[in-house]
């Protein structure tokens, strides 16, 4: 080389390497696609919860001072009798029935355990109307009565359906199944060695069930009426028919009657949080005492068979709430549509069907659709924060959709605002309403409302597939797209199918959320059936009511032959 100068050698330090590696497939694990579209979607479905709390920040301070001393102790008070007199009713109501199936054998006991589930298909709201024409003074029974007695307006006293108490009897009718079925379960999983323990003990059957069998059922019996309270917060039909002054009547006041959509978000954050407040005293009354079963398999109690008195009185006690709570209220509902079908039965009432339908199903899919990512990207990326994320975003169903509503009509709106003024500047064109007036609000609503009921029917079909048929598939060149779409749902089908008609039949019935974010000219069968029965068109309501009823069926039908299921394969190891 000229000037006797030596090339210089150039070599790659090993450690380096491997370390710049490392940074690499730790920012890939980071900002992969599933991972970027993971967190993108939790953002826009978390989004308007998000904003109704900072509205917060905004006072209104005039509409407080008015809220303050006229109507918000009223909705505070309301709100947290109606919550725990149905969490103590589905509590009452949910653990006899529970005990009843699981312990004793009886005529028609498989018949039951499927009939006490038929009230989750009736809505609150539908019950409520139905309830209002049977017993109110112009109703059947009080005409009975004054008929019968030759008794006048004021000769007797006959307890108002309109009050709070008759609002926590309705709703404690149609939602003490998810205190049933948690319960059952329960129940039904206690080793039979307990018993026998208690027994040589000398502990009586009575003290049994109160120091044994209820503590270890306790979580799920608290569980079940946690999930009830909620759907209590979040009512609106019921409250608002029978005149209550709730959180849910309040925020539709103060959006609709004060115009102020601020005010009307603190309300909702307010709501929440006692929402939230329920959540954690669940948690902490879970946590604070925990019973554990042994890890070996046990044999199940045997049901005691009943004979004499029992074996009438059982069955008549299990009956109760399943005709009170379905039977009652779909006999009247029959008796009215057979009297106004010839007339409802128009082009109206089938626009109203078909929107119903499609909205639905709509929905439906995209919530799945969803549920399939966010389970699936879970299942690529194991990571913290994914966790986090997607399960913030589960979170949705326990806020009441009153709440979602309007955190997406508040965004919506601006984001409608930006880009009307965006078009007509460059364009000189006005877009409209695109996201808060069309069924994009609507249905994105839905999908943060709804999206855990779906993932947890996804997470549960999810978890049967191998993790190394992952990895075969992989190793054939298969895309995780691919193999999502052409390996794990085909395998998936019944889970999907599951979430697909849950979410469906959830939609149908929804009502808070429609009446705010509905578009224009837009009606359901759950609106069409609300305005009617609020027009005092009881009759009237009854066919798009018992539509609504019709639907909810198939869910119970569902999860009737999935919660028989492990008893089959109990018996059958046994």
């Amino acid at each position: 080389m000229p000037g006797g100068s030596e090339p210089k050698s150039f070599y790659f330090d090993d450690n380096k390497v491997s370390q710049f590696m490392k940074f690499i497939n730790w920012l890939y694990s980071w900002f992969n696609p599933w991972f970027v579209s993971i967190t993108l979607g939790c953002i826009i479905l978390a989004a308007p919860v998000g904003l109704v709390f900072v509205s917060v920040f905004f006072p209104q301070t005039e509409i407080w001072q008015h809220l303050y001393s006229t109507v918000l102790s009223d909705y505070i008070v309301n709100s947290l009798l109606l919550a725990f007199g149905v969490g103590f009713l589905v509590i009452l109501i949910g653990t006899v029935l529970a005990w009843c199936i699981a312990r004793y054998e009886f005529a028609g006991r498989k018949q039951l355990q499927w009939l006490i589930l038929l009230p989750m298909a009736m809505p609150a709201y539908i019950i409520a109307y139905t309830y209002t024409g049977l017993l109110d003074f112009a109703g059947p029974l009080q005409t009975l009565l004054r008929d019968t007695f030759h008794w006048q307006y004021g000769d007797y006293y006959f307890p108002d359906i309109r009050s709070l108490p008759g609002a926590i009897i309705m709703l404690s009718l149609v939602l003490y199944p998810y205190v049933y079925m948690l319960a059952r379960t329960a129940f039904s999983e206690q080793p039979a060695s307990l018993e026998e323990v208690s027994r040589s003990l000398g502990i009586s059957p009575s003290k049994h069930l109160f120091k044994v069998v209820l503590p270890l059922a306790r979580p799920a019996i608290l569980m079940g009426a946690a999930l009830a309270m909620m759907e209590a917060f979040a009512d609106y039909g019921t409250v608002q028919y029978f005149g209550l002054s709730t959180f849910t009547t309040g925020i539709f006041r103060t959006w609709f009657g004060l115009g102020n959509g601020i005010a009307a978000a603190q309300l909702a954050a307010m709501l929440t949080s006692f929402v939230v407040l329920l959540l954690i005293l669940e948690y902490l009354s879970r946590r604070k005492v925990s019973y554990y079963f042994q890890g070996q398999k046990t044999n199940q109690v045997n049901r005691q068979k009943l004979s004499g008195r029992k074996a009438f009185w059982v069955p008549f006690l299990c009956v109760i709430p399943v005709f009170f709570g379905f039977m009652l209220p779909v006999l009247q509902l029959l008796k009215w549509a057979s009297m106004t079908y010839s007339k409802q039965l128009t082009s109206e009432f089938w626009l109203l069907l078909w929107n119903s339908f499609y909205l639905a199903a709509i929905a439906a899919i995209t919530a799945v659709i969803l549920a399939l990512i966010f389970a699936y990207g879970k299942r690529l990326n194991p990571i913290k924060p994914i966790q986090i994320l997607v399960g913030v975003v589960n979170l949705g169903y326990a806020v009441p959709g009153t709440v979602i509503a309007i955190g997406a009509m508040i965004s919506l709106s601006w984001l409608d605002i930006k880009l009307n003024t965006l078009t007509e500047n460059w364009f000189d064109v006005s877009v409209g309403l695109i996201f808060s007036g069309s069924l994009f609000a609507l249905i994105l609503v839905y999908s943060s409302r709804f999206l855990a009921v779906a993932m947890h029917n996804i997470d549960t079909g999810l978890s049967r597939v191998k993790p190394s048929m992952d990895d075969a598939s992989r190793s054939l060149g298969y895309k995780p797209l691919q193999v999502l779409r052409v390996i794990h749902v085909p395998l998936m089908k019944t889970s999907v199918l599951s979430a697909l008609l849950l979410v469906f039949v959830d939609v149908l019935k929804e009502l808070p959320a429609t009446l705010i974010l509905r578009p224009f000219n837009f009606n359901t069968l759950a609106v069409r059936a609300f305005e009617l029965a609020s027009d005092e068109r009881l009759m009237d309501a009854a066919l798009p009511a018992l539509a609504i009823v019709s639907v909810g069926i198939l869910p119970v039908i569902l999860l009737t032959l999935l919660m028989d299921k492990p008893s089959q394969q109990s018996s059958q190891v046994n």
